[in-house]
């Protein structure tokens, strides 16, 4: 029997950000600009940019400059832009909303030939086990740095 461990999970993490990251390399996108992108499409294709900050910085455990930089990556590329006055700081743009659109079936695919096949049951007591970890763990690093714990992706 496989006892569920932190290494387990990140092996499990990695092969499956691999197979994305093969999909995003054709889009020309990073793994965390897809994240950007998503997040945004999640919020009706616009959000504030301290928003955007906030769950990437929890999500993926990194430093608000970096969110920053992929922000602006994505501005530059067109796929990003300022919403028009009176309206939320970022929108995708149309290029975006079909870059975005792509990585949405992509991802979609992946997981049905990786989770297609599993019980619903199994995935769903999975998926409560999981979240409880990330839940601890977050908590862990919030009193670490003495805050709130980050908003998930």
């Amino acid at each position: 029997m496989t006892t569920l461990n932190g290494q387990i999970i990140g092996l499990a993490h990695y092969a499956t950000r691999t197979l994305l990251e093969r999909e995003l390399t054709g889009l020309g996108l990073t793994f965390p600009q897809s994240l950007a992108l998503s997040a945004v499409a999640a919020q009706d294709g616009a959000v504030e940019p301290a928003h955007l900050v906030q769950r990437m910085t929890g999500a993926l455990k990194i430093d608000a400059s970096v969110v920053l930089a992929v922000v602006g990556d994505l501005t530059d590329a067109g796929l990003l832009g300022r919403a028009p006055a009176g309206g939320a700081g970022l929108v995708l743009t149309d290029a975006g909303r079909a870059v975005q659109r792509r990585v949405a079936e992509a991802v979609t695919a992946i997981t049905a030939r990786l989770y297609g096949d599993i019980p619903a049951d199994d995935l769903a007591v999975a998926g409560r086990v999981l979240t409880l970890v990330r839940q601890r763990a977050d908590a862990e690093l919030a009193r670490a740095a003495g805050g709130a714990p980050p908003t998930a992706v």
